[in-house]
């Protein structure tokens, strides 16, 4: 059959199922817009929060967090915004971009359909993951340029005050900024490859999204567990949050290396099944 096809006047399997066609048609989806409102609103409700509580000068035992500095300039804003999130709310749109992209097609019984155009069977996945990861890193960025734009008007344009102690000019904070978003999507990979993965075994959606965000959570509390002692470096969430050290007098890249090696291999491995399992997979629907 793939020859036959190969042979045919015209037909080039790469061309099929572009990427900015998959793109357009899941930007259109209601969940797209839904996610990207929720990401783009919590900024206003974080500053509405801040402004009816007030501001607090230090945490606990006179220890200042990023909690306590939040008001102090729209970097400290995005860092608390980013802090907040980053370890259920940014697992959402990994999730749902992930998880949905592929087990849809098949709820909707037009998978079929694509494989038959015919579409390979890789490069439908190829085309559906590149857009699901690229939706997901837009979220990613999508927060803290919003918390940064909010931020800028209620608490003013500049350093980023530490929580260790001293400050960074606000240019050098955007960079630092910049390091922690690209770590939390690294991070974030494990949830996609879960999610990407049981988007291909199940012709439900929810089931895949649902799955991926209820093992992240497993993840996180196997985490809580001290008496696992060094086990736990190999768990993703040991590291969820250890982008905290781009925002250190002096940058701190060990732990973001660590994290981002375990959740980078899982993801690869997670892949990699998805890809095995779909080229075998009896398509019915």
């Amino acid at each position: 059959m793939t020859a036959l096809l190969d042979s045919a006047p015209g037909y080039r399997a790469g061309r099929t199922l572009p990427l900015r066609v998959e793109a357009v048609r899941q930007l259109k989806r209601r969940r797209t817009v839904v996610m990207g409102a929720i990401l783009a609103v919590l900024p206003f409700v974080l500053i509405a929060a801040f402004a009816i509580g007030g501001d607090r000068d230090d945490g606990p035992d006179n220890r200042i967090t990023l909690m306590d500095t939040a008001t102090a300039s729209a970097a400290n804003f995005a860092a608390t915004c980013l802090f907040v999130s980053a370890g259920f709310l940014l697992v959402i749109p990994v999730a749902l971009f992930c998880g949905d992209t592929v087990a849809s097609e098949a709820g909707w019984s037009s998978l079929r359909y694509l494989l038959a155009a015919p579409v390979p069977r890789a490069r439908l996945l190829w085309s559906k993951l590149v857009v699901a990861l690229a939706f997901s890193a837009a979220a990613m960025v999508l927060l803290p340029l919003v918390a940064l734009a909010a931020g800028a008007v209620a608490y003013g344009w500049g350093p980023l005050r530490l929580p260790t102690g001293g400050s960074l000019p606000a240019a050098d904070s955007l960079g630092r900024l910049g390091i922690a978003v690209a770590f939390v999507f690294v991070s974030q990979l494990v949830t996609a490859g879960l999610a990407f993965w049981l988007s291909t075994r199940t012709d439900a959606p929810l089931g895949a999204v649902g799955g991926a965000v209820g093992l992240t959570i497993v993840g996180n509390v196997l985490d809580a567990v001290t008496a696992l002692g060094d086990w736990r470096d190999f768990l993703p969430a040991h590291w969820q949050y250890a982008w905290v050290d781009a925002l250190q007098p002096q940058l701190e890249w060990g732990g973001m290396v660590k994290g981002a090696a375990v959740s980078s291999a899982y993801a690869l491995v997670l892949f990699a099944l998805a890809f095995r399992g779909f080229a075998r997979k009896d398509i019915v629907s």
